[in-house]
């Protein structure tokens, strides 16, 4: 007759039991599996913290049937400008002012500038005094400001209102009538729309992108007309 530990020892083998466990306790997880916290996101699932699409340093390219840019705007000197006129030419547009924490950019602008210029490519600056009152100059004063300060060589406008009930057809279009990814309100100054040389909004990079940025000198690379 077997004993009684010798009866128990074989029904813990035939059950395939471990007398290190206790009933009720889950099962070990897999050699090599990561524990992770109840309720946590997926590991490649959105952050909080990522910027939205419009003001992310490199939004999504626009479609081949993108708006066009070709509206009728003042030039700081108060003559008309049409934005047909530079059909034919890669162009950024970005909001400016004189007393930002941005206003810098005016150099790294005055930079691109003064590279590409050769190459089909333009800076068309628009002050506004949307966003925290920064530009609260004349045009006299905001001329005098960017050639003292910034000696700056390309195209000047007058100042246009951005945000709210009188925003200019302008940047009603590139706020409103651009493809997804590119539209969004403007946030803050020194916003950079990138258009191409068929007049179309293909590109946005948020107000703390620095002109110089590898990701904004690509995308203007990218669409400078052909030699």
């Amino acid at each position: 007759m077997r004993s009684a530990p010798l009866l128990l020892a074989s029904c813990l083998v035939v059950c395939g039991c471990s007398d290190s466990s206790a009933p009720g306790t889950p099962a070990a997880a897999p050699a090599g599996a990561a524990a992770k916290p109840d309720g946590a996101p997926p590991a490649d699932g959105p952050s909080a913290a990522t910027p939205s699409a419009a003001e992310s340093p490199t939004a999504a390219p626009a479609p081949d049937d993108g708006v066009v840019i070709d509206h009728t705007v003042k030039l700081l000197d108060g003559s008309d400008k049409s934005l047909a006129d530079y059909r034919g030419k890669a162009v950024l547009v970005v909001n400016t002012a004189s007393e930002c924490g941005h206003t810098p950019q005016y150099a790294g602008l005055q930079q691109l500038y003064a590279k590409y210029a050769d190459q089909g490519f333009e800076v068309l600056a628009f002050p506004s005094n949307d966003f925290g009152g920064q530009e609260p100059g004349s045009s006299d004063e905001i001329r005098a400001f960017v050639d003292e300060q910034y000696a700056v060589e390309f195209d000047m406008f007058d100042k246009v209102v951005i945000k709210g009930d009188d925003k200019s057809a302008l940047y009603r279009t590139l706020t409103e009538q651009t493809p997804e990814g590119i539209r969004g309100e403007v946030e803050w100054n020194f916003t950079k729309f990138l258009v191409d040389p068929q007049g179309r909004v293909v590109r946005r990079f948020a107000s703390e992108v620095q002109p110089t940025d590898p990701a904004v000198t690509a995308a203007i690379e990218s669409v400078l007309p052909k030699a």
